[in-house]
């Protein structure tokens, strides 16, 4: 099976046992399960989550789900002349969870409500704040390419604290995303 028709067919397959649920729904479980599919439908884990190699392609390490970058993986080299303020390319680790672009170095934050490493130190509010401004912490350093926060600024507030308290039922996960690298030359 294609790698991207089988990610396809899981997240359809995932999106499906979440049908019938709108952001009225308030209840914590509800609100989670709301959460749960919001991140399904918007791919979080393919950026998010450490990938393994199945016979079906790679897909998100269950263990690791939303973690983000591996702490001690490494970019592949950058080729000469591939990013730069004329050159648009881009290089990427093999389980998506790191980017080098015209914008530098970017690193799939931990999702996971670890409080050290992860979003647990946040406030719902503070999660909605970084979603509509596409600051880290809501007023931080920008959130960086891939990440479509400008996507996720246009959701309702429900749908974000939705998504909020699905990340909140994880699993928290020790792992230290490193910090975004600025282009060279800047």
């Amino acid at each position: 099976m294609n790698i991207r028709l089988g990610a396809v067919l899981v997240t359809l397959a995932t999106m499906a046992g979440y049908a019938g649920l709108s952001s009225a729904d308030d209840t914590g479980a509800a609100r989670i399960k709301r959460g749960a599919y919001l991140v399904a439908a918007g791919s979080c884990n393919d950026c998010h989550s450490p990938k393994i190699l199945t016979p079906g392609g790679p897909m998100p390490d269950p263990k690791l789900l939303l973690s983000g970058h591996p702490a001690g993986s490494k970019m592949p080299p950058v080729p000469s002349k591939i990013i730069g303020p004329a050159s648009w390319g881009g290089v990427f680790t093999n389980d998506l969870t790191a980017w080098s672009g015209p914008w530098g170095t970017s690193f799939a934050a931990n999702l996971t409500p670890d409080l050290e490493t992860g979003l647990g130190g946040w406030t719902e509010q503070v999660f909605i704040q970084a979603m509509r401004t596409g600051k880290h912490l809501g007023v931080g350093r920008d959130i960086l390419p891939p990440m479509p926060w400008f996507n996720l600024a246009r959701l309702s507030d429900d749908d974000l604290k939705a998504i909020f308290a699905y990340l909140g039922s994880l699993p928290p996960i020790r792992n230290a995303v490193p910090q975004p690298i600025p282009p060279a030359g800047r």
